[in-house]
Protein backbone atom coordinates (compact mmCIF):
# COMPACT_ATOMS: atom_id res chain seq x y z
CA UNK A 1 0.00 0.00 0.00
CA UNK A 2 1.18 3.20 -0.86
CA UNK A 3 0.54 5.78 2.18
CA UNK A 4 2.59 8.63 0.04
CA UNK A 5 0.96 8.99 -3.40
CA UNK A 6 -1.87 11.32 -2.37
CA UNK A 7 -3.49 13.69 0.17
CA UNK A 8 -3.46 14.03 4.41
CA UNK A 9 -6.03 15.26 6.67
CA UNK A 10 -6.28 15.38 10.14
CA UNK A 11 -10.25 14.25 10.98
CA UNK A 12 -11.72 14.19 14.53
CA UNK A 13 -14.02 11.04 13.85
CA UNK A 14 -14.06 8.74 10.96
CA UNK A 15 -16.94 5.65 10.80
CA UNK A 16 -16.21 3.28 8.07
CA UNK A 17 -19.81 2.25 6.45
CA UNK A 18 -22.82 3.90 5.82
CA UNK A 19 -25.62 1.46 6.44
CA UNK A 20 -27.94 2.04 9.02
CA UNK A 21 -26.09 1.20 11.89
CA UNK A 22 -23.20 3.10 10.56
CA UNK A 23 -25.36 5.65 9.90
CA UNK A 24 -26.92 6.12 13.96
CA UNK A 25 -23.84 5.59 15.02
CA UNK A 26 -22.45 8.67 12.58
CA UNK A 27 -25.31 10.89 13.64
CA UNK A 28 -25.33 10.23 17.20
CA UNK A 29 -21.33 11.10 17.22
CA UNK A 30 -21.66 14.52 15.67
CA UNK A 31 -24.92 15.22 17.74
CA UNK A 32 -22.49 14.93 20.72
CA UNK A 33 -20.16 17.85 19.02
CA UNK A 34 -17.32 15.26 17.42
CA UNK A 35 -16.94 16.48 13.68
CA UNK A 36 -17.41 13.36 11.82
CA UNK A 37 -16.85 11.51 8.24
CA UNK A 38 -18.91 8.64 7.49
CA UNK A 39 -16.91 6.83 4.18
CA UNK A 40 -18.90 4.46 2.59
CA UNK A 41 -17.48 2.33 -0.15
CA UNK A 42 -20.40 2.48 -2.42
CA UNK A 43 -21.89 4.58 -4.25
CA UNK A 44 -25.20 4.85 -2.37
CA UNK A 45 -26.23 4.18 1.58
CA UNK A 46 -27.24 1.26 2.74
CA UNK A 47 -26.82 -0.97 -0.45
CA UNK A 48 -25.42 -3.87 0.93
CA UNK A 49 -27.07 -5.43 3.82
CA UNK A 50 -29.76 -2.76 5.28
CA UNK A 51 -31.40 -2.98 2.11
CA UNK A 52 -31.43 -6.62 2.06
CA UNK A 53 -33.81 -7.38 4.96
CA UNK A 54 -37.20 -7.99 6.17
CA UNK A 55 -37.73 -4.19 7.49
CA UNK A 56 -39.04 -5.74 10.84
CA UNK A 57 -38.84 -3.66 14.54
CA UNK A 58 -38.25 -6.76 16.73
CA UNK A 59 -39.76 -6.97 20.10
CA UNK A 60 -36.65 -8.67 21.87
CA UNK A 61 -37.97 -11.91 22.65
CA UNK A 62 -35.16 -14.16 21.51
CA UNK A 63 -32.12 -13.20 22.85
CA UNK A 64 -30.41 -14.13 26.06
CA UNK A 65 -31.11 -11.44 28.61
CA UNK A 66 -28.24 -9.69 29.44
CA UNK A 67 -26.66 -9.80 26.17
CA UNK A 68 -26.14 -7.16 23.56
CA UNK A 69 -28.42 -8.03 21.74
CA UNK A 70 -31.44 -8.20 23.94
CA UNK A 71 -30.36 -5.19 25.62
CA UNK A 72 -29.97 -2.70 22.91
CA UNK A 73 -32.90 -4.12 20.68
CA UNK A 74 -35.68 -3.37 23.42
CA UNK A 75 -33.79 -0.04 24.42
CA UNK A 76 -33.70 0.62 20.77
CA UNK A 77 -37.09 -0.57 19.70
CA UNK A 78 -38.49 2.39 22.06
CA UNK A 79 -36.49 4.45 20.92
CA UNK A 80 -37.43 3.68 17.08
CA UNK A 81 -40.64 4.04 17.74
CA UNK A 82 -40.54 7.25 19.00
CA UNK A 83 -38.12 8.57 16.55
CA UNK A 84 -40.04 7.71 13.85
CA UNK A 85 -43.22 9.80 15.06
CA UNK A 86 -41.66 12.39 15.60
CA UNK A 87 -39.59 12.34 12.44
CA UNK A 88 -42.69 10.82 10.31
CA UNK A 89 -40.74 8.16 8.92
CA UNK A 90 -43.04 5.17 7.68
CA UNK A 91 -43.59 2.85 9.82
CA UNK A 92 -46.78 0.40 11.65
CA UNK A 93 -46.92 -1.40 14.69
CA UNK A 94 -48.58 -4.52 13.27
CA UNK A 95 -47.82 -7.07 16.15
CA UNK A 96 -46.63 -10.71 14.80
CA UNK A 97 -47.81 -14.03 15.65
CA UNK A 98 -45.38 -16.52 16.23
CA UNK A 99 -47.29 -19.64 16.02
CA UNK A 100 -46.75 -23.61 17.12
CA UNK A 101 -47.66 -26.05 14.68
CA UNK A 102 -48.21 -28.64 16.80
CA UNK A 103 -49.12 -29.31 20.42
CA UNK A 104 -45.36 -30.94 21.28
CA UNK A 105 -44.18 -27.36 20.03
CA UNK A 106 -46.20 -25.32 23.00
CA UNK A 107 -43.34 -25.77 25.73
CA UNK A 108 -41.30 -23.96 23.15
CA UNK A 109 -43.50 -21.03 22.93
CA UNK A 110 -43.72 -20.70 26.54
CA UNK A 111 -40.16 -20.93 27.15
CA UNK A 112 -39.70 -18.10 24.25
CA UNK A 113 -42.17 -16.10 27.07
CA UNK A 114 -40.61 -16.42 30.18
CA UNK A 115 -37.41 -15.18 27.93
CA UNK A 116 -38.64 -12.28 26.74
CA UNK A 117 -40.07 -11.17 30.26
CA UNK A 118 -36.39 -11.64 31.77
CA UNK A 119 -35.75 -9.06 28.71
CA UNK A 120 -38.06 -6.38 29.77
CA UNK A 121 -41.06 -7.11 27.49
CA UNK A 122 -43.84 -7.94 29.10
CA UNK A 123 -46.65 -7.37 26.55
CA UNK A 124 -47.11 -10.90 24.92
CA UNK A 125 -50.09 -13.20 25.14
CA UNK A 126 -50.90 -16.40 24.35
CA UNK A 127 -53.41 -17.12 21.97
CA UNK A 128 -55.12 -20.54 21.82
CA UNK A 129 -56.34 -22.18 18.22
CA UNK A 130 -60.01 -20.74 18.50
CA UNK A 131 -58.32 -17.12 19.22
CA UNK A 132 -55.83 -16.96 16.12
CA UNK A 133 -58.69 -18.01 13.73
CA UNK A 134 -60.88 -15.01 15.09
CA UNK A 135 -58.10 -12.76 13.87
CA UNK A 136 -55.98 -14.11 11.08
CA UNK A 137 -58.40 -17.29 9.90
CA UNK A 138 -56.15 -18.22 7.13
CA UNK A 139 -53.45 -19.08 9.79
CA UNK A 140 -53.37 -23.08 11.10
CA UNK A 141 -51.46 -23.45 14.04
CA UNK A 142 -52.16 -25.36 17.76
CA UNK A 143 -51.37 -21.73 19.87
CA UNK A 144 -49.49 -18.68 19.00
CA UNK A 145 -47.91 -15.96 21.05
CA UNK A 146 -49.08 -12.59 20.31
CA UNK A 147 -46.56 -9.87 20.26
CA UNK A 148 -47.67 -6.78 19.96
CA UNK A 149 -45.02 -4.57 19.92
CA UNK A 150 -43.58 -5.78 16.50
CA UNK A 151 -43.63 -3.58 13.83
CA UNK A 152 -42.21 -2.48 10.14
CA UNK A 153 -40.24 0.46 9.11
CA UNK A 154 -39.12 2.09 5.88
CA UNK A 155 -35.31 1.46 6.58
CA UNK A 156 -34.37 3.74 3.47
CA UNK A 157 -36.58 6.99 4.93
CA UNK A 158 -34.99 5.97 8.36
CA UNK A 159 -31.53 6.01 6.85
CA UNK A 160 -32.18 9.63 4.98
CA UNK A 161 -33.13 10.74 8.39
CA UNK A 162 -30.03 10.08 9.97
CA UNK A 163 -27.87 11.26 7.43
CA UNK A 164 -29.98 14.58 7.47
CA UNK A 165 -29.25 14.82 11.48
CA UNK A 166 -25.44 14.13 10.63
CA UNK A 167 -25.64 16.71 8.25
CA UNK A 168 -27.00 19.28 9.95
CA UNK A 169 -24.72 18.69 12.86
CA UNK A 170 -22.00 19.07 10.57
CA UNK A 171 -20.99 16.12 9.77
CA UNK A 172 -20.13 14.50 6.20
CA UNK A 173 -20.84 11.42 4.10
CA UNK A 174 -18.61 10.76 1.22
CA UNK A 175 -19.34 7.87 -0.93
CA UNK A 176 -16.94 5.93 -3.34
CA UNK A 177 -14.52 5.48 -0.62
CA UNK A 178 -13.02 2.53 -0.14
CA UNK A 179 -10.94 1.90 3.22
CA UNK A 180 -7.59 -0.24 1.93
CA UNK A 181 -5.27 -0.20 5.14
CA UNK A 182 -4.94 1.28 8.52
CA UNK A 183 -2.29 2.14 11.05
CA UNK A 184 -2.06 2.64 15.06
CA UNK A 185 -0.29 5.59 15.61
CA UNK A 186 0.56 7.29 18.59
CA UNK A 187 -2.47 10.21 18.75
CA UNK A 188 -5.33 7.64 17.04
CA UNK A 189 -5.71 5.58 13.40
CA UNK A 190 -4.53 6.43 10.14
CA UNK A 191 -6.65 5.31 7.26
CA UNK A 192 -5.90 4.90 3.52
CA UNK A 193 -8.73 5.44 1.69
CA UNK A 194 -9.21 4.79 -2.03
CA UNK A 195 -11.35 7.63 -3.09
CA UNK A 196 -10.52 8.81 -6.50
CA UNK A 197 -6.98 8.95 -6.11
CA UNK A 198 -5.06 7.95 -2.29
CA UNK A 199 -5.80 10.19 0.66
CA UNK A 200 -4.36 9.69 3.90
CA UNK A 201 -6.55 10.52 6.66
CA UNK A 202 -5.20 11.11 10.51
CA UNK A 203 -8.13 10.19 13.53
CA UNK A 204 -8.56 10.55 16.64
CA UNK A 205 -11.62 8.16 16.44
CA UNK A 206 -12.37 5.04 14.05
CA UNK A 207 -15.59 3.34 14.25
CA UNK A 208 -15.56 0.61 12.36
CA UNK A 209 -19.26 -0.44 11.13
CA UNK A 210 -18.67 -1.90 7.55
CA UNK A 211 -20.86 -4.63 7.90
CA UNK A 212 -19.53 -8.02 5.65
CA UNK A 213 -15.71 -5.88 5.70
CA UNK A 214 -15.62 -5.38 9.45
CA UNK A 215 -13.34 -8.05 9.62
CA UNK A 216 -11.58 -7.78 6.42
CA UNK A 217 -10.83 -3.82 7.40
CA UNK A 218 -9.44 -4.64 11.22
CA UNK A 219 -7.39 -7.03 9.78
CA UNK A 220 -5.83 -4.39 7.57
CA UNK A 221 -4.93 -2.30 10.43
CA UNK A 222 -1.20 -2.33 11.09
CA UNK A 223 -0.61 -2.86 14.84
CA UNK A 224 -4.15 -4.50 15.85
CA UNK A 225 -3.70 -7.85 16.64
CA UNK A 226 -4.69 -10.17 14.16
CA UNK A 227 -5.75 -12.22 16.48
CA UNK A 228 -8.21 -10.12 17.92
CA UNK A 229 -10.83 -10.14 15.19
CA UNK A 230 -13.36 -13.10 15.32
CA UNK A 231 -14.01 -14.81 12.21
CA UNK A 232 -17.25 -14.41 10.23
CA UNK A 233 -19.63 -16.55 8.88
CA UNK A 234 -22.02 -16.29 5.88
CA UNK A 235 -25.72 -17.08 6.12
CA UNK A 236 -27.52 -16.31 3.24
CA UNK A 237 -31.37 -15.49 3.53
CA UNK A 238 -33.48 -15.61 0.19
CA UNK A 239 -36.62 -14.01 0.41
CA UNK A 240 -39.84 -14.75 -2.16
CA UNK A 241 -42.66 -12.71 -2.70
CA UNK A 242 -46.27 -13.50 -2.74
CA UNK A 243 -47.56 -12.81 -6.18
CA UNK A 244 -51.20 -13.03 -5.01
CA UNK A 245 -53.60 -10.75 -2.15
CA UNK A 246 -52.21 -11.09 1.29
CA UNK A 247 -55.10 -12.56 3.65
CA UNK A 248 -53.02 -11.66 6.77
CA UNK A 249 -52.33 -8.79 8.87
CA UNK A 250 -50.01 -9.71 11.02
CA UNK A 251 -46.38 -10.58 10.94
CA UNK A 252 -45.93 -14.25 10.94
CA UNK A 253 -43.23 -15.98 12.14
CA UNK A 254 -42.80 -20.31 13.08
CA UNK A 255 -40.35 -20.70 16.04
CA UNK A 256 -36.85 -20.36 15.53
CA UNK A 257 -34.52 -22.01 13.48
CA UNK A 258 -30.71 -22.91 12.98
CA UNK A 259 -29.14 -19.50 12.21
CA UNK A 260 -32.33 -17.39 12.10
CA UNK A 261 -36.17 -17.14 12.91
CA UNK A 262 -37.39 -19.54 9.90
CA UNK A 263 -39.17 -18.69 7.34
CA UNK A 264 -41.64 -16.21 8.46
CA UNK A 265 -44.48 -13.90 6.43
CA UNK A 266 -43.85 -9.95 6.83
CA UNK A 267 -45.41 -7.58 5.28
CA UNK A 268 -44.55 -3.74 3.54
CA UNK A 269 -46.75 -0.71 4.24
CA UNK A 270 -48.80 -1.40 0.65
CA UNK A 271 -50.07 -4.69 2.55
CA UNK A 272 -47.97 -6.93 0.13
CA UNK A 273 -46.61 -10.29 1.43
CA UNK A 274 -43.16 -11.63 1.36
CA UNK A 275 -41.86 -14.66 2.78
CA UNK A 276 -37.98 -15.59 4.15
CA UNK A 277 -35.39 -15.22 4.73
CA UNK A 278 -34.35 -18.69 5.01
CA UNK A 279 -30.55 -19.79 6.20
CA UNK A 280 -28.20 -21.19 3.65
CA UNK A 281 -24.76 -20.89 4.89
CA UNK A 282 -22.37 -20.35 2.01
CA UNK A 283 -18.53 -19.45 1.21
CA UNK A 284 -18.96 -16.11 -0.88
CA UNK A 285 -21.35 -13.58 -1.13
CA UNK A 286 -24.00 -14.05 -4.03
CA UNK A 287 -27.19 -12.33 -4.27
CA UNK A 288 -28.73 -14.78 -6.76
CA UNK A 289 -32.27 -16.30 -5.76
CA UNK A 290 -32.61 -19.90 -6.97
CA UNK A 291 -35.81 -21.14 -8.34
CA UNK A 292 -34.61 -24.72 -6.45
CA UNK A 293 -35.14 -23.00 -2.98
CA UNK A 294 -39.23 -22.67 -3.88
CA UNK A 295 -40.29 -26.12 -2.66
CA UNK A 296 -38.39 -25.89 0.69
CA UNK A 297 -40.09 -22.07 1.36
CA UNK A 298 -43.65 -24.08 0.36
CA UNK A 299 -43.32 -26.63 2.81
CA UNK A 300 -42.15 -24.02 5.55
CA UNK A 301 -44.94 -21.96 4.84
CA UNK A 302 -47.81 -24.25 4.94
CA UNK A 303 -47.11 -26.08 7.70
CA UNK A 304 -48.55 -22.48 9.07
CA UNK A 305 -50.83 -21.71 5.69
CA UNK A 306 -51.56 -24.84 4.01
CA UNK A 307 -53.55 -22.58 1.95
CA UNK A 308 -50.91 -20.92 -0.06
CA UNK A 309 -52.47 -20.78 -3.49
CA UNK A 310 -50.38 -23.08 -5.64
CA UNK A 311 -48.22 -21.07 -8.17
CA UNK A 312 -48.44 -18.20 -6.29
CA UNK A 313 -44.33 -17.68 -4.88
CA UNK A 314 -41.80 -15.72 -6.97
CA UNK A 315 -37.80 -14.93 -6.57
CA UNK A 316 -37.58 -11.98 -4.51
CA UNK A 317 -34.31 -11.00 -3.29
CA UNK A 318 -31.68 -12.06 -0.88
CA UNK A 319 -29.31 -10.59 1.89
CA UNK A 320 -26.06 -12.17 3.55
CA UNK A 321 -26.17 -12.00 7.74
CA UNK A 322 -22.52 -10.90 8.89
CA UNK A 323 -22.47 -13.85 11.76
CA UNK A 324 -20.08 -14.19 14.31
CA UNK A 325 -21.31 -18.59 14.57
CA UNK A 326 -21.49 -21.17 12.25
CA UNK A 327 -24.10 -23.74 11.91
CA UNK A 328 -25.06 -25.75 14.29
CA UNK A 329 -23.38 -23.32 16.93
CA UNK A 330 -25.41 -21.55 19.59
CA UNK A 331 -26.14 -17.86 18.23
CA UNK A 332 -23.67 -14.88 18.81
CA UNK A 333 -23.98 -11.84 20.21
CA UNK A 334 -22.96 -8.46 18.68
CA UNK A 335 -19.43 -7.62 19.52
CA UNK A 336 -18.10 -3.87 20.02
CA UNK A 337 -14.99 -4.23 20.88
CA UNK A 338 -12.60 -1.24 22.41
CA UNK A 339 -9.30 -1.19 20.63
CA UNK A 340 -7.44 0.59 23.27
CA UNK A 341 -7.41 -3.03 25.29
CA UNK A 342 -5.58 -4.00 22.33
CA UNK A 343 -3.23 -0.49 22.09
CA UNK A 344 -5.49 0.40 19.27
CA UNK A 345 -6.59 3.48 21.32
CA UNK A 346 -9.73 5.35 19.22
CA UNK A 347 -10.02 2.31 17.34
CA UNK A 348 -13.93 0.66 17.95
CA UNK A 349 -14.95 -2.14 16.02
CA UNK A 350 -18.55 -3.95 15.54
CA UNK A 351 -18.90 -6.99 14.66
CA UNK A 352 -21.77 -9.72 13.93
CA UNK A 353 -24.26 -6.42 13.52
CA UNK A 354 -26.82 -8.69 12.23
CA UNK A 355 -30.61 -8.61 13.07
CA UNK A 356 -31.93 -6.68 15.31
CA UNK A 357 -28.99 -4.20 14.32
CA UNK A 358 -31.77 -1.52 12.83
CA UNK A 359 -34.15 -2.12 15.48
CA UNK A 360 -31.40 -1.59 17.68
CA UNK A 361 -29.36 1.50 15.85
CA UNK A 362 -30.24 4.52 17.68
CA UNK A 363 -29.07 2.44 21.20
CA UNK A 364 -25.89 1.11 19.13
CA UNK A 365 -25.21 4.08 18.54
CA UNK A 366 -25.65 6.15 22.09
CA UNK A 367 -23.07 3.23 23.34
CA UNK A 368 -20.62 3.99 20.75
CA UNK A 369 -21.18 7.48 21.59
CA UNK A 370 -20.52 6.64 25.11
CA UNK A 371 -17.36 4.76 24.38
CA UNK A 372 -16.14 6.97 22.23
CA UNK A 373 -16.35 10.01 23.86
CA UNK A 374 -15.62 8.93 27.08
CA UNK A 375 -11.48 8.94 26.97
CA UNK A 376 -10.97 7.71 30.00
CA UNK A 377 -13.09 4.39 29.25
CA UNK A 378 -15.07 4.95 32.09
CA UNK A 379 -18.24 3.12 29.95
CA UNK A 380 -19.09 0.02 32.32
CA UNK A 381 -17.38 -3.60 30.94
CA UNK A 382 -20.09 -5.22 30.67
CA UNK A 383 -21.51 -3.45 27.38
CA UNK A 384 -18.77 -4.93 25.76
CA UNK A 385 -18.78 -8.53 26.41
CA UNK A 386 -19.70 -10.50 23.71
CA UNK A 387 -22.57 -13.44 25.26
CA UNK A 388 -23.21 -16.65 23.92
CA UNK A 389 -26.60 -17.01 22.36
CA UNK A 390 -28.73 -20.25 23.25
CA UNK A 391 -31.56 -20.86 20.81
CA UNK A 392 -35.10 -19.60 22.16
Amino acid sequence: MDWTAGGHEEVDAVVIGAGAVGLAVGRALALSGREVIILEAERMIGSVTSSRNSEVIHAGLYYVPGSLKAKLCVEGKAALYAYCAERGIKHSRLGKLIVACSEAEVPRLQHLTMNAARNGVVDLAMLSQHEVRSIEPELDCFAAMRSPSTGIVDVHELMLSYLGDLQNSGGMLVLGARVLAGKVTGRGISLLVDQDGGLVLSCRTVVNCAGLAAQKIASSIEGFPREAVPAQYLAKGNYFKLTSRSPFQHLVYPLPTDGGMGIHLTLDHAGRARFGPDVEWVEKIDYTVSDERLPLFERAIRRYWPGLPDGTLAPDYCGIRPKLNGSGSPAADFMIQDGNAYGAKGLINLYGIESPGITASLAIGDLVRALACNGDRATEPAALVSFSEAQA
